[in-house]
């Protein structure tokens, strides 16, 4: 082959590659930095978030104790939210039932009053609503002690993303919250693009690749975050052991999300993570409530 098709050949690879690059980057591209947003994600990182509240046996995850002891020391917490049979929202992480309440059934299948004879791990608390736990985060008229902001989870099931944001949305209304809300469904955080561009939006994101649940398309798509196309998340909110995912490193370092991880086990985790610039959603142990990266430090 002549030198001239060598260097031919070189500049249409090159071109393809570059091509393929461009196509990654407006694929998983983040939301454009907002001034505003940008002081709230400040607020977001002084803290370091509980999962599902500070829960510990005897205290089960997301109850009423675990989300006001979390509150009493001072932590922000990451919840998980589902959308009733008659409409009403519900503080728990699983949609079935049997792991967390020893009983058959779905909760978008049940309503609020039959899953209010539920009760969690074996105690006498039961599945609180989102509002009951708002409540204990509401900052009005707390100006010496300003409540921890919160981390919203969105858990979509039979395609009432649109109706789970909006009726989350109109909760959060109700109260004076520092906050945020992700998904690991793209269509809530579109909802939030389109409707509510004033919300903190983070996609939720892991390693699908060994989901044997999920086609082999939708594997794909997810670890890629495919979905950012419609979501322009603010954040990832990426499981610690992957957050070295190519599509991850790209969203969060060459285009500018920021990096939320989770679930932290270990005050050497805890650090590692937020020598990185990312707040942590820990669990199973008790770090100092304040993060390192919000400029504060910790309390004296």
């Amino acid at each position: 082959m002549r030198a001239r098709d060598v260097l031919g050949a070189m500049g249409i690879a090159a071109g393809a590659a570059a091509g393929v690059a461009a196509g990654a980057c407006a694929l998983v591209a983040p939301r454009r930095s907002d001034e505003g947003l940008e002081d709230r994600w400040a607020e977001v990182c002084r803290y370091r978030y509980a999962h599902r509240g500070l829960h510990a046996e005897g205290i089960p995850e997301n109850s009423l104790a675990a989300f006001a002891k979390a509150r009493e020391l001072g932590f922000g917490v990451e919840l998980d939210v589902h959308l009733t049979l008659d409409g009403a929202l519900v503080v728990i992480h699983d949609s079935n039932l049997g792991r967390v309440c020893g009983r058959s059934g779905v909760v978008e299948q049940l309503t609020l009053s039959e899953l209010g004879e539920c009760r969690l791990m074996g105690t006498d608390e039961g599945i609180p609503t989102l509002d009951e736990v708002l409540r204990l985060f509401d900052a009005a008229g707390d100006a010496a002690s300003p409540a921890p902001p919160v981390i919203v989870e969105l858990k979509t099931a039979d395609g009432n993303a649109s109706l789970l944001a909006e009726r989350t949305m109109a909760c959060i209304d109700c109260y004076d919250l520092r906050f945020c809300v992700e998904s690991f469904d793209p269509r809530v955080l579109g909802w939030l693009r389109a409707r509510r561009p004033d919300v903190l939006r983070g996609q939720l994101a892991r390693s699908f690749l060994d989901d044997r649940d999920l086609s082999l398309a939708r594997r794909l798509g997810a670890t890629a975050l495919l979905g950012n196309v419609t979501a322009r998340p603010d954040f990832i909110a990426c499981r610690f052991r992957d957050r070295g995912l190519p599509a991850v490193r790209l969203a969060c370092g060459r285009l500018g999300a920021h990096l939320v991880t989770w679930t932290i086990h270990s005050e050497r985790e805890m650090l590692e993570s937020e020598a990185e610039g990312a707040p942590v959603i820990f669990e199973g142990f008790i770090p100092d409530p304040r993060s390192t990266i919000g400029g504060e430090g910790r309390p004296d």
